[in-house]
């Protein structure tokens, strides 16, 4: 597959479909991101209402892309750092056009063959809802004008759930899957540790945590959308796993 950059992911295999890539290239460019320029006033209001309902919310950096393509070698993007504040808005937006969101989504595997994923907390961004630890492309990932796809995930999974992605076995390349103009980067980290020693050792390392993000541990062990409030970017890949997509 040899698609050139561009924003509107012609040629690209539909929606929440699954598929391989060997290598992900992430190129942050110096400079606003164009949507951050002309939409700022909007941003700026919506800000205004997000922090009136929450006002836990925090205006950090993170990145947001322009354009993807797909080549013989892998996933590449260019992107800009932004505020969190201007996703937010264009995560509102119903085309979201001008933003493409991508994503490192570590998919965790205890030893007795579940998933390991964390429920957020109700004062976070994402209330109440089931996905893998996991976390956007911040300034302190990228390296060298490229995002550091494999450190995100060590750090983003540290930090949520106090598990070293380092001492799990972990499949080669990525899979990427889209919905919505939201990019997910995921790949397999197999653990030597049951489903419950797991998410033991997640629930001490929620109960000493400075943010309290994150409610719970969840053990997956079945494909069933309605067994938990899922994130969308949840549901592709439980079908892939649970129907043998993943070779386990």
């Amino acid at each position: 597959m040899n698609i050139e950059f561009s924003d509107d992911f012609a040629g690209w295999p539909p929606e929440q479909t699954i598929f391989p890539v060997g290598q992900a290239e992430l190129q942050v460019l110096p400079g606003d991101h164009p949507l951050y320029l002309a939409e700022r006033e909007a941003i700026a209001a919506n800000w205004e209402k997000e922090i009136a309902a929450n006002p836990a919310l925090f205006d950090g950096r993170m990145v947001l892309h322009r354009k993807v393509s797909l080549t013989p070698e892998g996933f590449r993007s260019e992107g800009h750092v932004i505020p969190y504040s201007a996703f937010l808005w264009w995560r509102k937006q119903a085309s979201r056009a001008g933003g493409i969101h991508v994503f490192g989504y570590p998919v965790l595997e205890s030893s007795d063959g579940a998933l390991i994923a964390i429920r957020m907390g109700e004062h976070t961004a994402n209330p109440g809802l089931v996905y893998f630890a996991c976390g956007s492309m911040e300034p302190e990932d990228i390296v060298d004008g490229h995002c550091d796809v494999d450190g995100n995930m060590r750090r983003e999974v540290l930090e949520e759930t106090g598990l070293d992605l380092r001492q799990a076995e972990t499949a080669e390349g990525y899979n990427v899957c889209r919905y919505r103009r939201a990019i997910t980067l995921f790949r397999l980290f197999r653990f030597e540790l049951t489903a419950d020693e797991m998410i033991s050792r997640i629930e001490r390392h929620i109960e000493v945590a400075e943010e309290k993000e994150i409610a719970a541990a969840v053990a997956i062990r079945s494909a069933d959308r309605a067994a938990h409030p899922y994130h969308v970017a949840m549901l592709p890949v439980l079908d892939w796993y649970f129907g043998g997509g993943s070779g386990s």
